[in-house]
């Protein structure tokens, strides 16, 4: 102890007799150091701060509905969720409740406040870590613009600079600007704009007093005061803090804190994704990035308005799911997808790509209404347009009867269907004998509709059907007559839009899920709100087929007008089931909405053997229901049927006598190059001609329509119209 006390004392006498050499040293050795500090925060590497104002955030695209209020999804690869809104478009309201919480003297500090900072370390020490921050605003955007967020000394000093050079650099209303379009919500959500919208439903420009504190109270921890957590009463207490703080710094008065401390503030559901109808949406992505590139998406913030029908959208996703389920069980067919959209200007109202996008069993991402799929009796329609564009009528009459179509196999071998020979059947394996056109579509009977395509000719009917919007289908050479009955491949969307051709009288408008793009600033990008159309098929025809699609007597045989039929509405509809029952399709529409559903299973197995009516017809019914009640109601124009084609089948008098006194297939009375021209004189060269009557004699022979029937009307009873018009000779008698 005493050798203790004289080292001290031995010290003290030094001190006393070193004094100012040690006071010159101390200053020496502060001003040195001070002159290192700040000759290297002279030289640190700054960003240029004055331009820091207009520095390029990344911002989302988003994607609303067609009504340009409800947020589909925001696009950003780094799952930043943000949109950049200038000073003036965000409420005063929470500029006041962010600076009274935050940084109460904003408006008078130079960047940094030392008082703050004094505590800060304060509590630091006392508390033996890094807990307080003690951040102005303006110390906040440096650190979220241009530096990490780590807490080392060296970033804090570089902080403090920084924030006196910005003070001096950009005025507080810009400071804050840049604070309140990058300030952290929490998950994705950056800005009080995104925040707004996300919490609110609305505008961050127009957030009242108790919303704008709400908001504010979020910052400090944006995790654990989450209106969606489970801190919602913390959250309501710091929301009251923020209100007093705003009292206390003047903003408020008490009346006004009192009032927004009782304001009960509605939250908007939380998502339990960030994403609504996601089929649609990637869709709308996809015609995006093809068009204006990936970069476009990741910084533009453009604000994409669609063309879907948000309400609609929730109302098909539902039926299409519960009917899928229950398919599932009741015909082995797991999977369903939708399209609706307005005819009248092309417009997707609806897209649902499968019973659930999250359903990882069925591969629920994968969007069904973009696939390839054979259509099955759903592509008979536009071949029943190009027949009528032809000269065919409604009224015309082929035989449903046993027929082999192939030249390669006997006439008489009507029950052969292993290739190279053809001879289709209907699901029910019936024959009904002679089928107006009106009847053969709406009860989709096989053997008349092949018939229909090899008079209209494959090259003609694929060509009609592309002009109508649809996009898969190859060259002519790759379909034979099975094209009639889905052999090709076609998908639901265009499927879709090419039946919305018909609705409109024959005016053809691509399908469109993009209204108009905007940039931040409200310019617009594109427009697509008047789209043009393609007159593809005559009013005449479209009127035509409308009129045979929308006819419950013709349809009732098929037993499926239960699910097909409204009540005061004009509706047409056409169902396909492809033979192998892999797919099965009804499409319909009214004069201003087609609504079209595919179910099936997305591996291409086989579902049970119902026909679609049954399997798509439950829940096609009750989409359409909703829909044909919430749009306006129109009809259809019926135009008159031209029956000037003196031909008997052309006008449906089949029983017909030719010359030879025996009943023959049309193929006796037109020449399918030339339907509306004379009379073939010389039908057997048809390469078809000897199949056709070989199976329609069978037919004859069997019902009492033999040759020279009592039943059989002359030839003669029906004038030669046309020019050059000249009946066959007996030696086109085809051989029996």
């Amino acid at each position: 102890m005493q050798r203790f006390v004289r080292l001290l004392k031995k010290s003290f006498r030094y001190v006393r007799k070193h004094k100012w050499k040690i006071i010159v040293w101390g200053l020496g050795a502060f001003f040195f150091l001070t002159g290192l500090l700040l000759l290297w925060a002279a030289t640190l590497p700054l960003p240029d701060l004055t331009s820091l104002s207009q520095i390029r955030v990344d911002q989302s695209v988003k994607i609303y509905d067609r009504t340009g209020q409800v947020l589909l999804y925001s696009l950003n690869n780094n799952d930043v969720q943000r949109t950049v809104v200038p000073l003036s478009q965000v409420s005063s309201n929470i500029e006041d409740a962010i600076i009274a919480i935050e940084d109460p003297t904003f408006y008078q500090n130079n960047g940094i406040d030392p008082k703050a900072i004094l505590r800060s370390i304060y509590v630091d020490v006392t508390h033996l870590g890094a807990a307080q921050g003690g951040s102005t605003l303006t110390q906040q955007v440096i650190k979220n613009t241009v530096l990490t967020d780590d807490k080392s000394i060296a970033r804090k000093i570089k902080e403090w600079v920084l924030a006196l050079k910005l003070t001096r650099a950009l005025t507080k209303q810009q400071i804050l600007e840049l604070y309140v379009n990058q300030v952290p919500f929490g998950g994705s959500l950056y800005g009080v704009e995104e925040a707004s919208q996300t919490f609110f439903g609305i505008p961050a420009a127009n957030d009242d007093l108790a919303q704008a504190a709400y908001l504010a109270a979020v910052l400090p921890a944006p995790s654990y005061y989450s209106p969606y957590g489970n801190n919602k009463s913390s959250l309501d207490a710091r929301k009251n803090l923020v209100l007093q703080k705003m009292y206390q710094a003047g903003y408020i008065t008490i009346q006004q804190e009192t009032s927004a401390e009782a304001e009960q503030v509605a939250f908007m559901p939380q998502k339990t994704t960030s994403i609504t109808a996601p089929h649609f949406v990637f869709y709308v992505q996809q015609y995006l990035e093809n068009k204006y590139g990936a970069d476009a998406l990741q910084t533009s913030g453009w604000k994409v308005t669609t063309t879907l029908d948000a309400d609609l959208q929730v109302q098909a996703e539902t039926i299409v799911k519960q009917n899928a389920l229950s398919n599932a069980t009741k015909f082995n067919a797991s999977n369903a997808g939708l399209i609706a959209l307005d005819p009248n200007n092309g417009q997707i109202l609806a897209m649902v790509g499968s019973r659930n996008y999250f359903d990882k069993q069925i591969d629920g991402a994968y969007n069904v209404t973009l696939a390839d799929r054979q259509p099955g009796s759903a592509f008979k329609p536009f071949v029943y347009a190009e027949a009528f564009s032809q000269g065919y009528t409604p009224d015309t009459v082929l035989f449903d009867v046993p027929t082999q179509f192939s030249t390669q196999c006997s006439a008489a071998d009507v029950s052969n269907d292993t290739p190279p020979c053809y001879s289709p059947v209907d699901y029910d394996n019936l024959f009904r004998g002679p089928m107006t056109l009106r009847d053969a579509i709406a009860q989709s009977i096989n053997v008349p509709s092949v018939k229909l395509l090899y008079l209209t000719g494959i090259s003609n009917s694929l060509q009609l059907a592309k002009s109508m919007g649809i996009s898969t289908l190859g060259d002519p050479n790759q379909y034979g007559l099975t094209l009639v009955l889905g052999g090709g491949e076609v998908t639901l969307l265009d499927m879709t839009s090419a039946y919305g051709t018909f609705a409109t009288g024959g005016t053809h408008y691509p399908a469109t899920a993009v209204l108009k793009i905007e940039d931040q600033n409200g310019n617009v990008i594109e427009d697509n709100s008047q789209p043009a159309g393609t007159q593809v098929v005559s009013s005449q025809v479209a009127n035509e087929i409308n009129d045979v699609l929308s006819d419950p007597v013709a349809r009732a045989p098929l037993g499926e007008n239960e699910y097909l039929q409204f009540a005061g509405h004009d509706v047409a509809v056409k169902t396909g089931t492809t033979n192998n029952y892999k797919d099965a399709w009804t499409i319909g529409y009214t004069p201003n909405l087609v609504v079209g559903i595919w179910a099936g299973n997305n591996d291409n197995t086989s579902m049970v053997r119902k026909v679609s009516g049954f399997i798509v017809g439950p829940m096609w019914n009750a989409v359409m229901q909703y829909a044909i009640n919430k749009y306006p109601i129109e009809y259809f124009t019926r135009t008159q049927v031209s029956e000037s084609n003196p031909k008997p089948q052309m006008q449906g008098n089949w029983q017909v006598a030719g010359q030879d006194g025996q009943l023959h297939e049309l193929l006796y009375w037109v020449d399918r190059t030339n339907p509306n021209g004379p009379v073939p004189t010389n039908p057997a060269q048809d390469p078809q001609f000897n199949n056709w009557d070989t199976a329609l004699h069978v037919w004859a022979n069997a019902n009492g329509y033999g040759p020279n029937s009592p039943q059989l009307k002359p030839y003669t009873q029906f004038p030669a119209l046309l020019p050059g018009f000249v009946f066959p000779t007996a030696t086109t008698t085809p051989t029996q």
